[in-house]
């Protein structure tokens, strides 16, 4: 079921989103070889609380999984699409790619949001991929106009993915309605036709996530039962925001 916001949710949201925003900026720009996942995951934790709020994905189990997430931040590095989970053993190097996902909870709602960040200097094909990546995500959150529908976002972000060039599109996983939950209706796609799917109303709120790779769209679970990777190895890129539909197109909620 689609959840319309009430108007004070939707300012509760507005607050979360920016709160949301500042940590995951600032844990980005921690980012240097030889820091390890581990250390960014308890850098967000500590910037989390103190701001009074909670991390979204600490202690959440997800449908099918037999353990809770064990972090609260998702460091997914080079073939890793999603979910990676933050360790020790994790050191970012010199050209490594790593998506930065973070959830929060600010008085009682829910915002998700997601970068990709360079390790130092990236191969051309790898610094084109983010490139493409994070603005094929604009070009979906561009789609949302009065009228619009689920099916005009993924259109518009696949269209524009395959002018491009020979990316895949993650096709398992896709963007999401947020709010009162960190998951709720609408399944949101990064591929699709226009004028499908559920349709776009003031007060909707949805997370829009497009996940790029260099090879495969096929992804596979890692041993610890949370990291999905892509089955060729390819490296991936992935980013995220959590938008407001409003009366005339949107309002993203996730920026400082």
């Amino acid at each position: 079921m689609i959840i319309i916001k009430t108007p004070a949710e939707i300012e509760k949201l507005r607050e979360g989103g920016k709160r949301l925003a500042t940590v995951l900026a600032k844990t980005a720009a921690l980012v240097v070889p030889g820091i390890s996942a581990l250390e960014l995951d308890m850098f967000a934790q500590e910037e989390i609380k103190k701001l009074g709020d909670t991390p979204a994905f600490l202690g959440y189990k997800a449908p099918g999984h037999r353990i809770a997430y064990p972090a609260a931040l998702c460091v997914s590095v080079n073939a890793e699409v999603v979910h990676g989970i933050p360790t020790a053993k994790t050191i970012l190097k010199e050209g490594d790619i790593v998506s930065l996902d973070l959830g929060i909870k600010h008085e009682g709602l829910f915002t998700d949001h997601a970068v990709t960040v360079a390790v130092g200097t990236l191969s051309k094909e790898r610094a084109t991929m983010l490139q493409v990546t994070r603005e094929a995500m604009y070009r979906g959150i561009q789609a949302i106009v009065p009228g619009a529908r689920v099916g005009d976002i993924g259109h518009a972000i696949e269209s524009y993915v395959k002018k491009e060039g020979k990316y895949g599109i993650v096709r398992s996983f896709a963007g999401h309605g947020v709010g009162r939950a960190i998951h709720e209706d609408p399944f949101v796609p990064n591929f699709g036709r226009k004028n499908t799917g559920e349709k776009l109303v003031p007060g909707m709120v949805i997370a829009i996530e497009p996940m790029l790779t260099l090879g495969t769209e096929d992804v596979i679970e890692g041993r610890d039962g949370y990291t999905m990777k892509t089955e060729d190895g390819s490296a991936a890129a992935h980013f995220e925001h959590t938008v407001l539909i409003t009366e005339t197109g949107y309002e993203i909620l996730t920026e400082v």
